[in-house]
C-alpha cells in the first residue's frame, strides 16, 4: 500500500509517497514538469512488492509548500538542496534513482555529489546532451537571453491549459490510453496564484542544467553506473537522440525506445515496470 506522508525540510513540507519495504532496494522516484510525484501513482505500488519506492514533491510542485520566488530559491541549486535534505531526514542511504524532465538535473546534481549512493540510474526522457534539445526550445533560449514580457509570454504559452495537456498527449499511441485526470491536475497546481513566477523562475533556472552537461557526462565516463533507458522516442521536448546520446559514455546500459511521447508511464507504465524489475535483479540485491 501507498503512504502518503509529509516531511518537514528547511522549514518547508515536502510530501512524498512511499510504499515498500525498507529492506528492500530503493528507488527514489524524481518527477518531470509541469507534474509531481503523482506521476508515479501507477508504478509505485507495480514495483512495491520486491522495492522500496520513495516519490517527493519539490517546492513549488504537487502538495509540499509553494513559498513565493522572494522567499525561496527557486533554481535547480535550490530545488536539488531541498530534495538532498529530503534524503537525510527519511534515512535513505542507497538508492536507484528514477530520472524524468526536471528530474534529471536534479537527481544528476545529487548523483554528482554522492556518487557512492546511487546504485542504479533509470532514464526516462531526462536529458544529459544537448543533442536532445531541438526547436521546442527555442522559445526558452529566448528567454535565457533576454527575460523581456515578449521572451516571457512565449514561455508562459507552454503553462497555458493546451500547453499542459499537449506534454501528455504529443506522441502518443492512442489518446484513449490517457486519463485526462492528468494534466486536469497539472493545471490546477499551476494556476495557483504565484505559481507562474515559480515556474517561469525554473524555466529561466534550466540553462544552468545544460552548463553541467559536460560535468554529468563525465560522471558517467568515471564512474559507470548501471542505467536503464526507458524513452519515449516521439518526444518532442527531449528528443530521442538524447537517448541515444547516453550509448557513448555508459559500457553499463539496458536501452528501450517505446512508442510514446514525453510522459511514458502513462501509456507504457507496464513494460516501463518489467524493464524497471529485470533491470534492477540484475545490477542489486532483489529479494524473491
Amino acid at each position: 500500500m501507498t503512504r502518503y506522508r509529509t516531511v518537514s525540510i528547511e522549514g518547508l513540507d515536502i510530501f512524498y509517497r512511499e510504499a515498500g519495504s525498507r529492506d528492500n532496494p530503493t528507488i527514489l522516484l524524481l518527477h518531470g514538469y509541469p507534474t509531481s510525484s503523482h506521476m508515479f501513482r501507477n508504478l509505485i505500488p507495480a514495483l512495491a512488492d520486491q522495492f522500496h519506492l520513495v516519490a517527493p514533491d519539490y517546492p513549488g510542485f504537487g502538495y509540499s509548500s509553494m513559498p513565493a520566488v522572494d522567499e525561496f530559491d527557486y533554481t535547480f541549486d535550490g530545488l536539488t538542496e531541498v530534495i538532498a535534505g529530503f534524503i537525510d531526514a527519511i534515512g535513505l542511504k542507497r538508492y536507484s534513482l528514477y530520472l524524468m524532465d526536471y528530474g534529471a538535473p536534479i537527481g544528476y546534481r545529487l548523483a554528482t555529489q554522492n556518487p557512492e549512493r546511487v546504485e542504479t540510474l533509470i532514464v526516462q526522457n531526462g536529458n544529459a546532451y544537448e543533442e536532445g534539445l531541438g526547436d521546442f526550445w527555442k522559445p526558452m533560449r529566448a528567454y535565457w537571453q533576454s527575460k523581456t514580457p515578449g521572451n516571457a509570454e512565449q514561455v508562459r504559452q507552454t503553462m497555458t491549459p493546451e500547453g499542459t495537456k499537449r506534454y501528455y498527449t504529443t506522441g502518443v499511441k492512442n489518446l484513449e490510453n490517457l486519463s485526462p485526470d492528468t494534466w486536469t491536475l497539472d493545471q490546477a497546481l499551476l494556476d495557483r496564484p504565484g505559481n507562474l513566477a515559480i515556474q517561469l523562475a525554473l524555466k529561466y533556472s534550466y540553462q544552468s542544467n545544460v552548463l553541467l552537461y559536460p560535468q554529468w557526462q563525465a560522471y558517467f565516463r568515471e564512474y559507470q553506473p548501471p542505467t536503464l533507458v526507458v524513452w519515449g522516442k516521439n518526444d518532442r521536448g527531449f528528443l530521442v537522440e538524447g537517448a541515444y546520446a547516453y550509448k557513448r559514455d555508459l559500457q553499463n546500459l539496458e536501452f528501450h525506445l517505446l512508442d510514446t511521447g514525453h510522459f511514458a508511464l502513462e501509456e507504457d507504465g507496464d513494460a516501463i515496470a518489467d524493464h524497471i524489475r529485470y533491470f534492477l535483479t540484475t545490477h542489486v540485491s532483489v529479494p524473491d
